[in-house]
């Protein structure tokens, strides 16, 4: 296990690679400022001295023998200057006040730059040195059990001895050994990387069940037939893009922002597209399948935990595209769609709807020619803590596999973006997700580690384990949410020392793990056109036939993709008063039913409100949620062209 020191979070003022730049700074400012007051002080004399010499040359002056309009003159020049070394004098006096406070406070700051060097040294050698400790603990624990671990029926033991070696051998296996954080109710599990003997050992007698270590090797012996050649049946039909203009360097005046807020509900003030991308909400909930052929080769495993191990690595892959996207997307309007239909090439059909404004909430239906359907109603919920933004999705995602039916559901993690006020901006996600496969009550526990400047794990770090019904452990799951996840099967498992907290942690030894997912590079120019992945760029691109609601044909959007951002900035406050508008309207009308005790509106049917055009309210079975479904119907509106029942919302 590496060592843990002080878990705290300490992550709310700096980013990860910026620690070491801050006294640096602080130094250079009191530098700068030593310079400035010395500057200061020398004017301050001089304005002294030429003080003098003007008031003595002007005595001088006037003690001459000279007519008496010319007298008069002098005398008047010498009461100007006499009043002119007054006024002299007191900023004098008040540079001088001012110098002795700004030395004082300068020693006084050098002197708390210097206590807090000096404290984090100390703190940084006290860290060093906890965790030397701790690592010869673990040593010593490692090769205390040997007799006790390698017993005859254990998998790491072969006849003619492979057994560990004693204390102060050469140990392979302890450069395999790989440590993650608790995900049960220890404080922390081990997973041991068996031998090369035990790995063909396993083999023989069909522990493993996965054959290489990459993701195409993955299920390669446990899939269905009919699923082994499905990626070829389909092919592109048209080239997509892969570019967007640069994003423009456009400054921001944030007091031209905040004067305009005086006075205004939160709701109403205007923002400027500079804070935004050119998606909306919409088309960043449907980037969550970039990585959906996990999905696809999920739907070829016959061994259901093998399926949710890449699952698992599904739900962690949608968070990849996050780590530097920290501009926001554009809001929804109340009805607007965004479809994705990618069936002749990807061989699925995807369609979201914002269904409420106030909260604002999201329904998204997939549908797959792979053998698989996801839904999800996602609402956002967000809460500013000064110098940090969370953002907590609210809702269960689900994803049936159309042949075995089982029926997988799990919930979003916390998003944290920090530096709102100061500093540059950066993400994090932290906290657990439990994915659970509600056919055979089989379960993956996903850990989020939250970045911490005083931990010594690798930042964004993911890890999970996969059970069965009964509880037992039998994938490992580690990496980071913005690389790549890894799996390792489990051939056996033990209790081992007591943690740091009192609790025995679990020893899993397993077999070297195996690729499940790996991020895709992205695109050359990334930096300049908002850091978009290749599907990104794809999902705002023109395209015919989409339904009337649809945020391609948003004009804010488009002109803010364009580099119009002044056009965009006027477009999009007209969107947001029309919506504005029309709620005033629907809330009219609704106060007008009340009041006349009627609970039908003009054409007949039910007063309710706003409903969806695609979705209805639904309770789901297993959750006892009631949510937002796809009704059906788009698609064969599609294919009609007939949109006639969408409102005009653009």
């Amino acid at each position: 296990m590496e060592a843990q020191g002080c878990k705290h979070d300490d992550s709310g003022d700096e980013e990860p690679t910026t620690q070491s730049d801050r006294s640096e700074g602080i130094q250079g400012t009191l530098k700068t400022l030593i310079s400035k007051l010395d500057d200061l002080s020398t004017c301050n004399d001089l304005i002294a001295k030429h003080g003098a010499a003007l008031q003595r040359s002007l005595s001088e002056l006037e003690a001459l023998r000279v007519p008496v309009e010319g007298g008069e003159k002098i005398k008047g020049v010498n009461e100007r200057a006499t009043l002119f070394r007054i006024t002299s004098n007191a900023m004098i006096n008040a540079c001088r006040d001012f110098l002795d406070l700004a030395e004082t406070h300068s020693r006084r700051w050098q002197r708390a730059l210097q206590y807090e060097r000096e404290q984090r040294i100390h703190l940084e050698e006290t860290i060093e040195q906890l965790a030397k400790q701790h690592n010869s603990l673990e040593r010593a624990w490692r090769e205390a059990p040997t007799l006790s671990v390698n017993t005859p029926s254990s998998p790491t033991t072969k006849k003619g001895g492979s057994e560990r070696p004693q204390k102060g051998e050469a140990s392979d296996e302890d450069e395999d050994t790989e440590y993650f954080d608790a995900m049960e109710d220890s404080p922390a599990f081990i997973t041991v990387t068996a031998t090369e003997n035990t790995q063909h050992r396993c083999s023989q007698s069909n522990l493993c069940g996965v054959s290489g270590g990459h993701t195409n090797d993955w299920n390669q012996d446990n899939v269905s037939p009919s699923c082994k050649d499905s990626g070829k049946e389909l092919q592109p039909l048209r080239k997509r893009r892969s570019r967007i203009p640069d994003k423009p360097n456009y400054s921001l005046n944030l007091w031209s922002i905040m004067k305009n807020c005086i006075g205004k509900e939160l709701s109403k003030i205007p923002m400027p597209v500079n804070f935004n991308e050119p998606l909306s909400m919409l088309q960043r909930l449907t980037e969550d399948l970039e990585y959906h052929e996990l999905l696809d080769k999920a739907a070829c495993c016959e061994n259901s935990l093998e399926q949710l191990c890449l699952v698992a690595a599904f739900s962690v892959s949608s968070y990849s595209t996050t780590v530097h996207r920290t501009a926001k997307p554009f809001n929804p309007l109340l009805g607007e769609t965004y479809e994705l239909d990618r069936l002749d090439d990807l061989g699925y059909r995807s369609l979201c709807e914002q269904v409420s404004h106030h909260p604002p909430a999201a329904a998204h239906h997939v549908i797959s020619q792979r053998g698989w359907t996801l839904w999800q109603q996602i609402t956002i919920s967000s809460k500013f803590r000064g110098k940090y933004l969370s953002i907590m999705p609210l809702g269960a995602i689900h994803l049936q596999f159309h042949s075995s039916e089982n029926h997988y559901v799990w919930r979003k993690v916390i998003s944290t973006v920090h530096n709102i006020i100061v500093g540059k901006l950066w993400i994090d996600q932290s906290g657990d997700i439990e994915i659970v496969n509600h056919r055979t009550k089989e379960t993956c526990q996903l850990k989020f580690s939250p970045y911490s400047y005083f931990s010594r794990d690798v930042p964004r770090k993911v890890t999970g384990v996969v059970s069965d019904s009964g509880g037992q452990a039998h994938y490992i799951l580690s990496g980071t949410w913005d690389d790549k996840i890894e799996s390792s099967k489990i051939v056996q498992s033990s209790k081992g020392g007591s943690g740091s907290e009192g609790k025995q942690k679990t020893v899993y030894q397993t077999l070297s793990p195996k690729l499940l997912w790996k991020k895709y590079p992205l695109p050359d120019n990334a930096e300049n056109m908002y850091f978009f992945s290749s599907l990104a760029l794809t999902l705002n691109e023109p395209e015919d036939g989409v339904g009337l609601t649809d945020s391609r044909l948003r004009p804010d959007q488009r002109l803010m993709e364009a580099g119009r951002w002044d056009e965009a900035n006027s477009e999009k406050q007209r969107l947001e008063e029309k919506q504005r508008a029309v709620r005033r309207r629907r809330e009219a009308e609704a106060t007008d039913a009340l009041d006349n005790e009627c609970d039908y509106d003009d054409s007949g049917r039910e007063y309710d409100g706003f409903q969806p055009q695609w979705f209805h309210k639904r309770k789901n079975d297993i959750t006892g949620e009631t949510t937002f479904v796809y009704k059906g119907g788009y698609w064969e509106a599609k294919d009609s062209q007939d949109w006639s029942t969408c409102s005009e919302i653009f």
